[in-house]
């Protein structure tokens, strides 16, 4: 047993069943147990690796793509530049040394980060050296906004509500024999749900992430302010549909309930529910990652960087390439959605949402 796993089975001893964000929270938060508190997940030693530590490119095309956006909208200065959950600081930095010669830009940005584990933080700031860390969105400064968050909403913590004739039941965390398990409160009708009645059927599962859209409606509230775009790249989908919720240790599924505290728990995102929350500001059509990445030139800039190659080194970069857009690779399903400005175009690789 892990120890968060006895502090989980004595909470739900003491108090009830909890709800899967309180499991999930718990899981990824706790500040001495839990799995972002205790570890830095990525690369080969840990349980995932992310699209910037698979390429230089991923970062690279989401930098310009930023610059592009800023530039468009009169190069405001200053402005603040921020990443989500940045894990080792390997996109921002891509980022950064990709944008160096756009006229202008780096001396009106200052750099922010969104981070509150320790460990990560301290790979951080070997590579991006000046930045400015904080624990949520709301204590950025109030300016021009340029963000970036990749595999940042996965994360955090959902509900899941399984339809019922009477309403929903909510799928909560108990004991059996002592160990966690789901189960279902009793029918209830929910208000904040009702929407979902018309497209779903009994016996399917509905997922919630408060956290999330109170994050996309603060972006969205400054973005309108202020001006700015964001660029929220994750896997999920328009809706959320069914059960997603999913653990990775050591890069392979596992368990949602073996090993509380030491593999990674995320969820798909609902880019539907996202967009709904960033109101005023607008967003784009929701792009596959792969598309969206084609319509940056990363085909292009591939063929560049594959000049000076060969070997084993040549086939690494070729496979990085297919890995980030193909569509049985991260292409499909991962996607790409912005937020921006009513009044500003679209940051590129994205396009505007079909008005039917």
């Amino acid at each position: 047993m892990t120890a968060l796993k006895d502090i989980v089975t004595r909470q739900i001893s003491r108090t009830g069943p909890l709800t899967l964000a309180d499991y999930m929270a718990l899981c990824l938060s706790h500040p001495e147990h839990g799995y972002y508190a205790t570890r830095d997940p990525l690369g080969a030693g840990g349980d995932f690796t992310t699209a910037p530590e698979i390429s230089q490119m991923f970062g690279e095309l989401i930098g310009l793509a930023l610059a592009q956006s800023w530039l468009d909208q009169g190069a405001p200065d200053p402005f603040v530049l921020c990443e989500l959950g940045p894990g080792r600081g390997t996109l921002m930095a891509d980022a950064l040394r990709a944008t160096a010669r756009v006229p202008g830009f780096h001396d009106a940005l200052t750099l922010h980060l969104v981070e509150t584990s320790p460990a990560l933080r301290a790979e951080q700031a070997g590579r991006l050296p000046g930045a400015a860390w904080h624990d949520s969105v709301v204590s950025l400064p109030e300016a021009p906004l340029f963000l970036i968050a990749n595999e940042f909403f996965d994360a955090l913590p959902i509900r899941q509500f399984q339809r019922h004739a009477k309403g929903w039941q909510e799928r909560v965390v108990g004991l059996k024999d002592g160990a966690p398990v789901l189960g279902l409160t009793d029918p209830a009708p929910h208000e904040a749900l009702d929407h979902r009645l018309a497209d779903t059927e009994p016996g399917q599962i509905v997922e919630t992430c408060a956290p999330a859209q109170a994050i996309a409606q603060e972006i969205g509230r400054r973005i309108a302010a202020h001006g700015g775009a964001a660029l929220i790249v994750d896997y999920g989908d328009w809706r959320s549909r069914g059960d997603t919720f999913q653990a990775m240790y050591r890069h392979k599924p596992a368990e949602p309930f073996d090993r509380p505290g030491e593999a990674d728990l995320t969820a798909h995102v609902d880019f539907e529910a996202l967009a709904g929350a960033a109101y005023p500001a607008a967003h784009s059509a929701m792009t596959p990652q792969g598309v969206f990445l084609e319509h940056l030139g990363i085909t292009a800039r591939a063929q560049a960087l594959a000049r000076g190659l060969g070997g084993a080194a040549l086939e690494s970069h070729v496979a990085a390439h297919r890995r980030l857009t193909h569509p049985a690779e991260m292409g499909s399903l991962f996607k790409v959605l912005a937020l921006f400005p009513q009044d500003a175009p679209p940051p590129p690789g994205t396009g505007l949402p079909d008005p039917s």
